[in-house]
């Protein structure tokens, strides 16, 4: 049996740790280790059209299995490609391993050809990012990767020059047993003791929810329930805590609606579940604040706490619920649903009106559709701007549907590689790209990739001719939009001559039936569908000094439109308040 390479022990080590592909493109100083891909049966490798997919694609992979993925980048500028999805990953908690193959060892810090420093360009967006700079190092180095990965959440960055990945690998090397899931964290029994006096002693208690309450839906309602709190999410927060929940008051920040700001602020306890939400002017500073994270860094660091527990939502509610006590005051919760239900009826309408008649086409009609005819279990992946607005507003959440974004990085052009990370991992399963103009064409090239792989994910195309995100911050701020338009070609004519399918849509007659077909189709398809770029109305109450990019210092209302069936919901659970 012919000795292994550096090459080969680096990808049986991948397998290993259950990595099924490696997302990149091929090059020089990453060639070795390609081959070692090509001949190893248990891994495929995935190429796209430019690296940052590359790392996009393997980040949302990695959010939908909660397994470890990887991506990589020949040396200088093709590593440099995967910064960006990197940094997506790395603020979304998804386990990535990045390998930037790197120049000759001999040639490191001469000014050589194509030369970088990767050990310093990704040192920000990941917890651990080392150079493989003799094969002893193998496979130690790229174990302990894995495991910071893993069991840290988030990108492990492992920089291999390209002449080390040929030379032999060394004999009997130390090989560990691979940590390949997280343990949960349970908090102490005293940080348990303070959370249940404090909860006892509040007479108006609510719970705002992240992304960290995954996994603990039934936990977060228990204890909703015995405590009478209305429950608020962050857009992260969403897909896991909105559905089936009768205490829901809407969502907080920038894309906010309802009633979870009065509930955030008008409370003398709130509980922040899971969440790391970035606005800290939408919080509270006159209202005891507790927080509940699994990453104690992220504990205290948008508020001042008055207490800090340091624990996994769903086992920190395990231990509290049944030691606090039962209220029976519902007039905080109920004051809440109304309040909550009587922000919505405001603004439910917006895409109701002669919408068969508006052209172009009201963006939110094409999102309520969209949201109606997808599969129960759809992975939307949603490009930031304007379609993060479509997605909290219109999608709705069941418990089985999953919606990824680059909700905490807040990059453009993420929708499109994501979907194809989100495809890879079952190809029976519907994933629909909610792409704005200026998302899709920045990474335009990776259309590509779903033809050459004969991806099914269905890219509907807000298209606006326009950054329509950006253009509301210009106008919030009193500046005049500029450089925000954009002249586009027909995008299902280049669907078309990709090979893909592809229909326009112009009418909103039009748009039922070409979401449906484009659903049949079995392959790659795009709907390119012409949306109204003057969709939102701006509120009087935000002026040009509560806007700093995309994060709003303060405004109990953010944007006005449509909330698709967020109304039905709020009256749904209307109908739980007790009458008199």
């Amino acid at each position: 049996m012919a000795k292994q390479n550096v090459s080969e022990q680096f990808v049986d080590i991948l397998v290993r740790a259950g990595v099924k592909r490696l997302y990149g493109v091929v090059g020089d100083s990453l060639n070795p280790v390609v081959d070692a891909v090509r001949r190893n049966p248990s891994v495929e490798w995935v190429q796209v059209r430019h690296e940052e997919t590359a790392a996009f694609a393997a980040g949302a992979e990695a959010q939908i299995t909660g397994t470890l993925a990887a991506c990589a980048g020949s040396c200088g500028p093709g590593n440099l490609h995967l910064i960006n999805g990197l940094y997506d990953a790395h603020r979304s908690m998804a386990p990535v391993l990045a390998l930037a193959s790197h120049i000759p060892s001999s040639e490191i810090g001469l000014a050589y050809f194509q030369a970088t420093h990767p050990e310093l360009l990704f040192q920000e967006c990941s917890h651990y990012n080392e150079m493989i700079s003799n094969p002893q190092q193998m496979p130690r180095l790229l174990q302990t990767a894995i495991q910071h990965a893993i069991g840290r959440g988030g990108v492990s960055v492992v920089t291999m020059p390209g002449d080390i990945a040929s030379q032999p690998a060394p004999e009997k090397s130390i090989e560990h047993a691979l940590v390949t899931s997280r343990p949960s964290v349970k908090p102490g029994d005293e940080e348990i003791d303070k959370l249940c006096a404090m909860i006892d002693k509040a007479k108006r208690v609510t719970l705002f929810c992240g992304s960290g309450t995954a996994g603990a839906h039934a936990e977060v309602m228990e204890f909703a329930e015995r405590v009478k709190a209305p429950v608020g999410h962050a857009l992260r927060g969403k897909e896991w805590i909105q559905y089936d929940n009768p205490y829901d008051v809407g969502m907080s920040g920038l894309l906010g609606y309802g009633a979870a700001y009065e509930a955030t602020n008008e409370c003398d306890l709130l509980i922040l579940l899971g969440t790391d939400f970035p606005y800290n002017a939408f919080l509270p500073d006159d209202v005891k604040i507790v927080q509940v994270d699994v990453r104690p860094e992220h504990l205290g660091r948008r508020s001042k706490l008055d207490l800090a527990v340091w624990g996994d939502v769903r086992e920190t509610l395990r231990a509290l619920t049944p030691r606090v006590k039962v209220k029976t005051d519902r007039k905080f919760l109920d004051r809440m649903l109304k309040k909550h239900a009587d922000a919505l009826e405001g603004v439910v309408k917006a895409y109701t009106r002669k919408v068969e008649k508006h052209i172009p086409i009201h963006p939110e009609y094409v999102a309520s559709v969209l949201d109606d005819l997808a599969d129960d279990d759809a992975v939307f992946t949603v490009d930031t701007g304007m379609c993060n607005v479509w997605a909290a507003r219109y999608l709705t959440p069941n418990g089985k549907r999953r919606v990824i974004g680059s909700f905490s990085h807040g990059s453009m052009a993420n929708a499109l590689p994501q979907a194809i990370g989100a495809q890879f991992t079952d190809r029976n399963r519907q994933v629909v790209s909610m792409s704005g103009d200026g998302g899709f064409t920045m990474l335009m090239g990776d259309f590509l990739t779903l033809v050459q792989y004969n991806l099914p994910v269905k890219v509907v195309l807000f298209n606006n001719s326009s950054l329509g995100m950006v253009e509301l911050e210009m106008l919030v701020g009193g500046l005049p939009s500029f450089g925000t338009t954009n002249k586009n070609p027909d995008f299902a004519a280049v669907a078309r001559a990709c090979g893909a399918y592809g229909v326009r849509v112009e009418k909103p007659k039009q748009l039922e039936s070409a979401l449906k077909d484009a659903f049949k189709h079995k392959g790659p398809a795009l709907v390119d569908v012409v949306t109204d770029p003057n969709a939102l109305s701006i509120p009087p109450k935000i002026s040009a000094d509560m806007v700093t990019g995309f994060a709003l210092s303060a405004s109990k209302i953010v944007l006005d439109g449509g909330v698709g069936r967020m109304l039905q919901m709020a009256r749904s659970n209307l109908r739980n308040v007790p009458r008199p």
